[in-house]
C-alpha cells in the first residue's frame, strides 16, 4: 500500500513521516490496505494555483482532493485512489487559530482529503451527507490520535 509524499514546502522530515505513518494508518482503518495513495504537502502560492484551476476560486485553501475513480475512466486503476494536496501555511494559521498542534491539523486535513476521494462530500450537500462525512472523519482522526499514543 503505497503512499507517495512530495513535499514543497517546509516541513521537518520527522513531522513528514508523521504524515505518511498517519496515511498509512488510515488507509488500513479503511481497509484500503492495496490502495495508492499520493499526498502533496504544498505552499500558499501553489494552492492558490491549484485552487484557481480546478475550482474557479483565486484563493488558498486548506486541502484538495483529486480522486482517480472520477471522470472519463474511473475504472482503469481501481488501486489508485488519488491526490490530496494539503497547503502547510493554511494548515498552520488554521492548527494556530484553534489552538491545536500542526500534527493534529494535518490529521483532519489527510482524513477529510481522503473522504473526498472516496466520494465523501460536504459542499452544497443536504445536511444529512454533510454530518455523515463530519462524523466519518472525526471517527477517523480519533482512530489517529489513538494509534499515536500507542
Amino acid at each position: 500500500m503505497p503512499v507517495i509524499l512530495r513535499c514543497t514546502a517546509r516541513l521537518p522530515s520527522r513531522a513528514r513521516q508523521g504524515v505518511r505513518r498517519d496515511a498509512l494508518r488510515l488507509l488500513r482503518a479503511l481497509r484500503l490496505e492495496g490502495a495508492e495513495l499520493s499526498l502533496w504537502l504544498l505552499g500558499d502560492r501553489r494552492m492558490t494555483q491549484l485552487n484557481r484551476r480546478w475550482r474557479g476560486r483565486a484563493r488558498t485553501t486548506d486541502v484538495l482532493s483529486f480522486a482517480q475513480r472520477e471522470g472519463p475512466r474511473p475504472r482503469l486503476h481501481p488501486e489508485i485512489l488519488g491526490d490530496v494536496a494539503i497547503c502547510l501555511p493554511q494548515a498552520r494559521r488554521q492548527a494556530r487559530a484553534r489552538g491545536a498542534t500542526l500534527q493534529d491539523e494535518l490529521r483532519v486535513l489527510l482524513a477529510h482529503g481522503l473522504l473526498h476521494l472516496l466520494g465523501y462530500e460536504h459542499e452544497d450537500r443536504p445536511l444529512r451527507e454533510q454530518r455523515r462525512m463530519w462524523r466519518r472523519q472525526e471517527a477517523l482522526v480519533r482512530q489517529l490520535h489513538r494509534a499515536g499514543r500507542s
